[in-house]
């Protein structure tokens, strides 16, 4: 059995993990911890009580090295500094869900702050498996996506080469209000969400460099990304809306089923997605539809499943050389 570590577990990502881990066959989760440590596991998330007890450490790095696997769900920052001490155990396995590693050291430091790990940085590798499958799974560090990120990228990727030259990419994305964690904050807060929708930082979000970055990879190609969030009143849940102005006539669902036609969490839809049908699981559902010069791509996900904690385990599992889907639910 592999030994698990699982820093940050006072989260929504961090109870995604526990679950996923405690189901997994291969999997044994051994060390739980938080920045300031000293409560019990079903004092953070009442659900597990009696189904699995455990007290949680103050992250102590020689206790975390006893194990062989380590999931990072910390703020960034804060993940980076581990990380920085965590790599030096050539034994020990990574998967960072913060955004410490999942840029350059320039973009990251233009939207984030100073780097303090740009070594490790350059050896880490972007935890998307449908584009970086190989690379994972030789690697010690996966900088896992966010989940903005993974739903655009997925959706925009297949259309790069039929891209008119120059033009803008729009992105209007939704999530569901634990996206943006489980502090309460005054634009979360019931009064504030229920029946209500509304955008948060249009066009400056940090995820725009995100996206950007990672497309622009394909074809060395800087794009103009216009990034548009919304907060939704559901808890769980993706809706990402993508437009693109492209050179000619295609068939827009052969593409995507050409491009994904060995992906088993990728499911390619006739009919506009539905966030409903992706929740509590690793799909990423996909559709996309074309008006003369102007395509429409729209994807669905789990904000804290294939956004963060799913993807992490299948992650993992290319690392540990498992069968990917092993301990991922279907539905």
């Amino acid at each position: 059995m592999v030994k698990v570590a699982i820093l940050g577990v006072s989260g929504y990502t961090g109870l995604e993990l526990v679950k996923l881990v405690l189901n997994h066959p291969k999997m044994e989760l051994n060390y739980l911890a938080t920045s300031s440590g000293g409560e019990k596991l079903s004092e953070l998330h009442s659900n597990l009580a009696s189904i699995f007890e455990a007290d949680i450490q103050k992250v102590d790095i020689k206790k975390v090295a006893e194990n062989d696997l380590v999931f990072l769900a910390l703020p960034h920052k804060t993940a980076m500094e581990f990380i920085k001490e965590l790599m030096k155990f050539p034994h020990l396995k990574i998967v960072d869900l913060s955004a410490d590693y999942r840029l350059t050291q320039k973009v990251y430091e233009e939207n984030y702050l100073e780097h303090i790990d740009s070594e490790n940085l350059k050896n880490s590798v972007y935890g998307l498996p449908e584009l970086y499958r190989e690379e994972i799974k030789k690697t010690r560090l996966v900088a896992n996506p966010g989940c903005y990120p993974t739903g655009a990228i997925l959706g925009i990727v297949p259309f790069l080469k039929f891209k008119k030259e120059g033009s803008p990419i729009f992105i209007d994305a939704k999530s569901g209000v634990s996206g943006a964690g489980k502090k309460c904050t005054s634009s979360t807060h019931y009064v504030s969400i229920n029946e209500n929708m509304f955008a948060y930082n249009p066009l400056k979000h940090r995820h725009s460099a995100e996206i950007k970055e990672k497309i622009g990879f394909f074809d060395n190609q800087d794009y103009q990304v216009n990034f548009v969030p919304h907060l939704v009143p559901v808890s769980k849940g993706m809706l990402v809306s993508i437009y693109m102005e492209v050179k000619k006539q295609f068939d827009a669902i052969q593409v995507l089923k050409d491009f994904y036609k060995n992906e088993q969490f990728i499911r390619i839809r006739e009919k506009p997605v539905s966030m409903l049908d992706t929740v509590k699981t690793n799909f990423c559902d996909i559709f996309a539809l074309q008006n003369n010069n102007i395509i429409y791509i729209e994807s669905s996900l789990d904000n804290l499943m294939r956004g963060a904690s799913s993807q992490a385990v299948v992650n993992a599992n290319l690392m540990l050389g498992f069968e990917e889907n092993l301990g991922i639910p279907l539905f």
